[in-house]
């Protein structure tokens, strides 16, 4: 109930995806560069683990929501195979909508051994329907010695591009700036928003150190209640978030956490159509530069 509650406050408070007369795709898209490669990659998808379906015919709208952010200069999804049907419903999307290649998709294993990671693995590509993906972590870093080892031999083959690990948990960041200084690693994934950025002590320029491209989870605030949106309702956005083009509460807070050096992505999830827009949007234009940073991080400490 409380999480319900959570999450109908936030949807109360975010303002719509675009102001009256602008485009959604007004402003230059954002990319910034994979370091282990170089590649780019649009700073704002999509996280999938409320992707299962209920019913058969929200399908339709798994599809067009993919579209849409397609269309919007989205490129990333971000899933996992404990994410219930998330990785088949995907799969099935981009297969209709015949973008696999135009998309880049990281899924997850989270096993105690690599016997197990590997079905899991196999599972993963036969329900997303490739023969590769893009990324793919250990999760939570459960079986890290045992899985991560299997993960980068599945990068030789070719059946990984990218190897990382993930966590959303600031208790966890201990292990994970272990990991990073143990293995070679092209991604992490972590936990980081303005109202949650315990991060940014170590483990971000960690990152930046080890030349590690970061992806960030839970970017309104993290997990169990700590949802950012219900700290703004009400609130006029400050006048100047439109220096670095934000048009939104969700759009100022996305803008805070990809404008971080170490940051390449931000994946907040939805299966909304009007938050993937706002999200989305918060991927063009300006970023915050160190002032402006600085400014957020004051205001936001600073309200009751």
């Amino acid at each position: 109930m409380a999480a319900a509650l959570a999450s109908g406050a936030a949807m109360l408070c975010r303002r719509p995806a675009f102001a009256a007369g602008t485009a959604a795709t007004d402003l230059p898209l954002i990319t910034k560069p994979i370091a282990s490669s170089g590649e780019k990659l649009p700073v704002i998808g999509i996280g999938t683990n409320a992707f299962s379906l209920r019913s058969a015919d929200e399908q339709a709208a798994r599809v067009a929501l993919i579209q849409r952010m397609l269309q919007l200069g989205g490129t990333v999804i971000d899933t996992a195979a404990i994410y219930g049907g998330s990785e088949a419903v995907i799969g099935d999307a981009l297969a209709s909508l015949g973008v696999r290649s135009k998309m880049f998709v990281s899924t997850k294993v989270m096993a105690r051994d690599a016997d197990a990671a590997r079905s899991q693995m196999e599972e993963s590509l036969q329900h997303l329907k490739t023969d590769r993906v893009d990324l793919m972590s250990v999760h939570n870093l459960v079986g890290l010695d045992a899985v991560l080892p299997l993960v980068q031999e599945w990068k030789k083959s070719g059946r990984v591009r990218y190897v990382g690990i993930t966590t959303s948990e600031p208790r966890q960041h201990p292990q994970m700036i272990e990991a990073m200084q143990k293995y070679t690693l092209d991604f992490i994934q972590v936990d980081y928003s303005l109202g949650n950025r315990a991060a940014a002590d170590q483990v971000l320029p960690l990152a930046q150190e080890r030349k590690i491209a970061v992806l960030v989870n839970v970017p309104f605030g993290g997990r169990r209640g700590a949802n950012m949106f219900p700290k703004v309702a009400g609130r006029a956005l400050p006048a100047w978030a439109a220096d670095f083009d934000a048009q939104s509460w969700g759009q100022l807070f996305l803008k805070y956490v990809v404008s971080h050096p170490a940051v390449v992505c931000a994946i907040p999830g939805t299966i909304e159509t009007a938050h993937l827009e706002d999200n989305q949007r918060g991927g063009r234009g300006r970023l915050p530069d160190a002032a402006q940073r600085m400014r957020l991080e004051s205001f936001w400490d600073g309200l009751s």
